[in-house]
């Protein structure tokens, strides 16, 4: 198994703190080079209980999502001049000379992006128009994964550990989302101190209504991008590469620092949540789900969903009526047993952790 340090951007490696060398969950069920959500590879599909398409289009797959890169990746890229990095640098190249998200502590989407993204139904992993700028449409592949942000670095559509391991991965990205803001703003501290002071970092509204600029997809106004990049209008790039140079002298022992108490609290729960996702327990008292997702297969078998509409447990149609026995009531070894001495039927511990795991099974 791989490190979580493993699954980040290599700026991490030395300056998370020493729980991320820990094994990370293995996501095998998440293929995204043969994306399991799409018609033409997705396994023992299931149409859907309520009418509608989940699975994704082959040339967006989950890619339906434009990242919020903090300033020092930005620069991280922008200061890599390997061959494999060539059109993320091109893309994020023309990403700032558009002025379009380009913020100091930020490249980020567009405001018609955002409002679109919160404001769609049933588009993740289907609507093309929100499809990342930086995907790869010929490979399918990402064109900046190297330098990839919080969200991009945590999500998967599919998780071994069930509910356990996406409870985990959503914590992680938690702690990048800290880890970005704060490290964003340190860099920030150090360049243009004006634009902390003058509360330009803070979270913007969310309900700010869109300008002509924004539904234009044109650039802010000259005098606008001037107050907000200061001396540094026409050097955007240069600054960034700053940015990056301040956060690799950050050190470990500084990041803790950065990120106070919320850090602290934030690892705390992290580890916490490995635990759960990595090493399971059975817990003694189960009851069958009321709230899951039941799905009769045309071979009797059935399908099973909880946790996650991309996810599901198949099982043979006989299974069924010996999870309804599980009510909360007694204890899951005597259940067990009353299935064994009235129905001549068991369900194994292994199966009973993987429909927990699921929330098939959960605790009263």
């Amino acid at each position: 198994m791989s490190s979580i340090l493993s699954t980040l951007p290599a700026l991490y490696q030395d300056l998370l703190p020493a729980f991320f060398r820990k094994e990370a969950p293995t996501e095998t069920k998440a293929t995204c080079s043969n994306c399991a959500m799409s018609r033409a590879s997705a396994q023992a599909t299931v149409e859907s209980v309520d009418g509608a398409e989940h699975l994704f289009r082959p040339d967006t797959k989950c890619c339906t999502y434009y990242p919020r890169l903090p300033n020092y990746l930005v620069g991280a890229l922008l200061s890599d001049d390997s061959p494999q990095m060539a059109e993320g640098r091109r893309r994020i190249e023309a990403k700032i000379e558009s002025r379009i998200g380009v913020s100091p502590q930020w490249v980020k989407p567009p405001a018609k992006f955002n409002h679109l993204y919160k404001n769609a139904h049933q588009f993740f992993g289907r609507a093309s128009s929100l499809r990342c700028p930086y995907y790869a449409l010929e490979s399918g592949g990402c064109t900046i994964w190297a330098y990839r942000e919080s969200v991009c670095s945590t999500f998967f559509c599919k998780y071994v550990a069930g509910r356990d391991g996406q409870r985990f991965w959503m914590s992680l990205k938690t702690y990048l989302t800290l880890a970005e803001f704060q490290l964003s703003r340190h860099a920030l501290l150090q360049l243009m101190p004006e634009f902390l002071l003058d509360g330009r970092d803070k979270a913007e509204v969310a309900t700010a209504p869109l300008s002509v600029e924004d539904l234009d997809d044109a650039a802010p106004p000259p005098k606008a991008y001037a107050a907000l990049w200061k001396g540094y209008v026409g050097m955007e790039k240069d600054f960034y590469r700053a940015c990056y140079d301040a956060v690799r002298a950050v050190s470990r022992d500084g990041l803790e620092r950065l990120l106070g108490l919320d850090g602290i609290i934030e690892q705390k729960v992290l580890e916490k949540l490995h635990t759960q996702a990595t090493a399971p327990t059975l817990p003694r008292v189960l009851r069958f789900n009321p709230d899951a997702t039941v799905k009769w297969l045309p071979d009797g078998s059935v399908a099973l969903g909880s946790y996650s509409e991309y996810d599901a447990v198949a099982l043979p149609g006989e299974a069924y009526a010996l999870l309804v026995e599980f009510t909360g009531q007694k204890p899951v070894e005597a259940v067990r047993q009353h299935l064994r001495d009235h129905k001549q039927a068991d369900l194994d511990p292994d199966i009973l952790l993987e429909l927990h795991r699921h929330r098939i099974l959960i605790e009263p």
